[in-house]
């Protein structure tokens, strides 16, 4: 969705360089070790929080547009926006939307973005702002009591999809072509079956994800496999993949999914309930979800948020209410290097990494 502006090859080679150091030295840093006595101390990489505001509410909605500017959507209604690095967050969020449970936002840049509200019925709802927050446009309001909208995600700055649960025994999909300003349900005749029992989590914001222009994928759980389906034509026809993270209770499955391209995928998710274990929550794929491996090593607990490290082949980091893991190979192994409670995270090419979660918590990656 975030595309640079039209600049010289030279410029764009120096920048896409320079990221690439910048990168290098972030990731020495996630991954440093203590000092020996006779060497200086280095400190890794870590989150440092950034005060919303908001202890009242849960933030499961991120999208990060760059280190300085990030969205934040929640409980209560609540939208937050920081152009400075999280040094001030304004209340943003839309009027009269106290009763909602705003669990994704995507962000265009500072002033344009879309959040969804999630719920049965008419709790189902899409805005969308053109001015930072100043005002807003209800631009979709769910009319069935049998569907759900859990997600959503954008190919660029015009198209965009959003998915429910399923309905009449098949996920239902949501299509704008203007940048969420108005909507339309698609044709689920290209559709798999849902599974009895089969949802999607709206945990991250990160249950429908895109990369490139026309490939998303959907993740899935609550039903006897986790699957991911995906979609080579924006939703109009789809496939389905089990994967190895356990489900067969609705509480388990796939609850986020990020792919660096169209064809490399992590999953992560397990059991949210904090009284169970979850040990497969791992999962990749080189073969654009069409086929699932797990992590040799996975994170040690349920995970809800997963990104890409920017400019990266094999790093990455999920997080989730117990803490945050980190991967240099792609996904097959993953280690602790957080314990702090978040939902959901998002990165940026210009290293803008961003977490948020529960009592309002926001942090950004510092080194």
């Amino acid at each position: 969705m975030r595309r640079s502006g039209n600049t010289r090859r030279s410029g764009r080679t120096f920048r896409t360089v320079a990221a690439g150091v910048a990168c290098g030295a972030a990731l020495a840093a996630l991954t440093a070790v203590p000092a020996q006595a006779h060497e200086p101390e280095r400190r890794a990489a870590h989150w440092e929080p950034k005060d919303s505001g908001t202890p009242e509410v849960r933030f499961r909605g991120l999208s990060a547009v760059s280190r300085n500017t990030a969205w934040l959507a929640g409980t209560e209604g609540t939208v937050l926006r920081t152009t400075d690095g999280g040094g001030s967050w304004r209340n943003v969020s839309p009027p009269g939307a106290g009763e909602l449970q705003f669990r994704d936002v995507e962000a265009f840049d500072a002033r344009r973005a879309v959040v969804l509200a999630i719920g049965e019925g008419e709790a189902s709802r899409v805005y969308r702002t053109d001015d930072g927050g100043e005002t807003w446009t209800e631009s979709f309001r769910n009319t069935d009591a049998r569907a759900f909208y859990d997600c959503m995600t954008f190919f660029d700055r015009r198209h965009g999809l959003a998915m429910s649960d399923p309905v009449d025994g098949r996920f239902r999909i949501l299509s704008t072509s203007d940048g969420g300003r108005s909507w339309e349900v698609l044709p689920d005749d290209g559709m798999p079956a849902a599974l009895e029992g089969e949802a999607g989590f709206a945990a991250s914001g990160q249950c429908l994800v895109a990369s490139g222009p026309r490939d998303v994928w959907l993740a899935t759980g609550g039903a006897a496999r986790a699957r991911v389906l995906h979609s080579r034509d924006r939703g109009l026809t789809w496939t389905a993949a089990d994967t190895p993270i356990p489900a067969g209770d609705p509480a388990r499955g796939v609850f986020a999914l990020t792919f660096r391209d169209r064809t490399h995928g992590l999953a992560v998710g397990g059991d949210y309930r904090p009284d169970q274990a979850s040990p497969q929550a791992a999962a990749r794929s080189h073969e654009a979800g069409h086929r699932w491996q797990p992590a040799a090593t996975p994170p040690p607990a349920y995970r809800s948020g997963v990104a890409w490290l920017p400019h990266s082949r094999t790093a990455a980091l999920a997080v989730g209410p117990t803490g945050t893991d980190l991967t240099t190979d792609g996904g097959r192994t993953w280690r602790t290097v957080d314990t702090g409670s978040y939902d959901t995270v998002d990165c940026t090419p210009d290293l803008g990494c961003w977490a948020a979660g529960e009592k309002g918590r926001v942090a950004r990656l510092e080194s």
